[in-house]
């Protein structure tokens, strides 16, 4: 039987208008990520601001204490709607296939409407950045089906969780 490792995680909300008391979808995050074993070792709540939430990605990026953050809303088209665009410039690899199955995954309950999410998932430098939608339907999705079992170093035949080391250069003896 494999060795489940824990992961240090960031909850980071993206909205103007909700607190910590408001935000279920942060809130959500952070139950679901802490049931399965993992550590919450931040969680914010950022407005709608491109250069705010580059310079919050960007030491949350950087931080030793920090291997996944989960964000969550200003994935969509409006105006307002910045968060992959924050991040883009910090991205060291893109994982593209994180943004195809959730909308292939969300297609079954919203339907078309599933194309208007940019969704998607990084690694910048060593650390796995994931980017959500603000719906809590949207974040139970994402975490169960996709984040959730990809943070588990037992999920077989491979997981991100123990290829983090590896990325880093810090693999497990």
């Amino acid at each position: 039987m494999s060795t489940f490792y824990p992961l240090r995680v960031a909850v980071l909300t993206v909205s103007d208008t909700r607190t910590l008391e408001t935000d279920k979808s942060g809130g959500l995050a952070v139950e679901a990520l802490g049931a399965a074993g993992h550590t919450l070792v931040s969680r914010a709540i950022l407005p709608d601001d491109l250069n705010g939430l580059r310079e919050a990605f960007r030491a949350l990026i950087v931080d030793p204490e920090v291997d996944v953050v989960v964000a969550t809303g200003g994935t969509g088209i409006t105006q307002r709607d910045v968060t992959p665009d924050a991040l883009a410039p910090l991205v060291t690899k893109a994982i593209p296939g994180f943004g195809e199955l959730f909308r292939h995954l969300s297609y079954a309950d919203i339907g078309a409407a599933t194309i208007q999410s940019r969704a998607e998932a990084s690694l910048c430098d060593g650390t796995l950045v994931f980017l959500l939608p603000g719906s809590t339907g949207a974040v139970k999705l994402a975490l169960e089906e996709i984040i959730l079992p990809q943070l588990d170093s037992r999920t077989k035949p491979c997981n991100f969780a123990e290829l983090l080391p590896r990325v880093r250069g810090t693999a497990r003896g």
